[in-house]
């Protein structure tokens, strides 16, 4: 009787330890399976991230390059518009004149006032052109650099005695490449346009700084100001053209204007 005892408690404990070793393997079975889980869940969200930040990449470069191509064929439609009103019809006349010339029995006194009226049209037509080709390419750019540049333009606005311009230059001489001041450049002159086409802004302060590692253009006008926020709007103030330049740059932007209150842009290089 007591060896059947303890055949029967011998037997329990081995019962007992098999299911130790089966609940053990089966536990870590399942921690295993739920790692598994876990590393694949966890992947499975890493790359989707990936994905959505190469596709926001992409979306952003499209973004970009419709913007530049919207840019050019802007400049193309104002560089064709210039020609055709002012140069075309200049040299019209100029034709008209010339065959009337040849072809009807004038005085000397007659000739000579229409000769005049040609070298009049023709001097207009050379000083037009002269503008299209410095609003293409500014000489004083290539040949003097951005601050002269800059300084030059905000002069001529100044001049105009439509808004009162001041620019602060200290801008260090070659600290971007020749084609990138040509983008900054273009970035000021949109700047300068908006402020009195869309802001009417009667002053405008303008300033440029390097240092050694960056450079920092700050620009604020008293004009009628807009929302920041209003994409549509932005996009037709020419921001987005600026915001195209300066991603050529790898340069940063920030807007700060509200309706009444002026516009300010900081572009940090």
């Amino acid at each position: 009787m007591i060896s059947f005892f303890i055949s029967l408690q011998t037997n329990n404990s081995d019962t007992d330890f098999l299911w130790i070793i089966v609940s053990s393997v089966m536990m870590l079975l399942l921690m295993s399976l739920s790692l598994v889980l876990f590393f694949f869940i966890s992947r499975r969200k890493i790359i989707q991230k990936e994905v959505e930040k190469q596709q926001l990449t992409l979306d952003h470069q499209k973004e970009m390059i419709h913007s530049g191509i919207e840019t050019q064929e802007e400049e193309r439609k104002r560089i064709a518009q210039d020609l055709h009103d002012d140069i075309s019809s200049k040299l019209n006349v100029v034709s008209l004149n010339a065959q009337y010339l040849l072809e009807e029995n004038l005085t000397k006194e007659e000739q000579h006032q229409m000769l005049q009226q040609v070298l009049q049209i023709t001097n207009g037509t050379l000083e037009t052109s002269r503008k299209i080709a410095h609003n293409l390419l500014p000489p004083i750019l290539d040949k003097f650099g951005l601050g002269a540049a800059v300084d030059e333009i905000c002069e001529e606005y100044d001049n105009s005695k439509k808004v009162s311009v001041r620019f602060s230059n200290q801008y260090q001489e070659n600290f971007l490449t020749s084609q990138q001041e040509l983008h900054l450049f273009r970035v000021v002159q949109e700047l300068l346009n908006n402020s009195l086409k869309h802001g009417k802004a009667t002053e405008i302060s303008l300033s440029i700084t390097t240092n050694e590692q960056n450079l920092t253009l700050r620009y604020v006008d008293n004009g009628k100001g807009f929302d920041t926020q209003n994409e549509t709007l932005k996009k037709g103030l020419g921001l987005r053209n600026i915001d195209t330049r300066l991603d050529l740059l790898n340069g940063n932007v920030a807007y700060n204007s509200s309706v009444g209150n002026g516009f300010k842009a900081t572009i940090t290089l």
